[in-house]
């Protein structure tokens, strides 16, 4: 039986590149450096804003000047991106309709992402997501973030269940791979990001086209396995 569900946020209930595209676009421009294209920076997102800004500059930037103007650029895409955070991202379909049918279910729901708690938290709140989760990590809840599993073992523990009553939910080979690791079932939507891969090339249980769909699909297997 899956008893617990752990969502990602960005890539699978949120297209957040939008806002991404703005704020990283007005650190830039401070910089001194041209706008890229919001295709680009969806190549870039998933693993954790240090990562981000890094490859971002890396465009531009020698390895060693990337380091010297990082803490500045850091301060800056923060600032901007906190002054816009949501106001550009949009929900994907299906997400309302599938955390209902999870809730329905009884199962008890987590969102852990690799964007920071102080980005994250405001954001669930915008969209309306809050409600629906009992648990949220972010990137810098831990240590260390997906594809470790350390947040979703966490989750695991905070919850009281088995690695293999928890299925995790991603857009993205870091949540397949963080799954994998802890023990959990893993399921992967097909719009999100995964560094410009094919999800078709994740190892997970199975591919949803939406988390509605992955909310039956956890419904009929748990019909079975009852």
């Amino acid at each position: 039986m899956v008893r617990a569900a752990i969502v990602d946020l960005d890539g699978t209930m949120l297209d957040t590149v939008p806002d991404f595209h703005v704020a990283i676009n007005r650190m830039r421009e401070e910089l001194d450096l041209r706008p890229i294209s919001a295709d680009n920076i969806a190549l870039l997102v998933g693993k954790g804003s240090e990562h981000l800004i890094r490859a971002v500059l890396g465009r531009d930037l020698s390895a060693e000047r990337v380091e010297a103007v990082y803490a500045r650029s850091m301060a800056s895409y923060q600032r901007h991106y906190l002054a816009i955070n949501g106001d550009h991202s949009v929900l994907y379909p299906g997400v309302i309709a599938g955390l209902e049918d999870m809730k329905a279910q009884g199962l008890r729901l987590a969102c852990v992402t690799n964007k920071p708690l102080a980005f994250a938290t405001p954001l669930l709140a915008q969209k309306g997501l809050a409600p629906y989760f009992e648990l949220l990590y972010g990137g810098d809840s831990f240590p260390r973030k997906k594809p470790d599993p350390m947040p979703l073992l966490q989750v695991c523990l905070d919850f009281a269940v088995r690695p293999d009553e928890v299925v995790a939910i991603g857009d993205s080979s870091n949540d397949a791979e963080a799954a994998r690791a802890a023990g959990c079932f893993v399921l992967t939507v097909p719009y999100g990001y995964n560094h410009g891969r094919a999800i078709h090339e994740t190892d997970s249980d199975g591919i949803v086209d939406t988390l509605l769909k992955a909310a039956q699909l956890i419904r009929s297997h748990n019909i079975t396995a009852n």
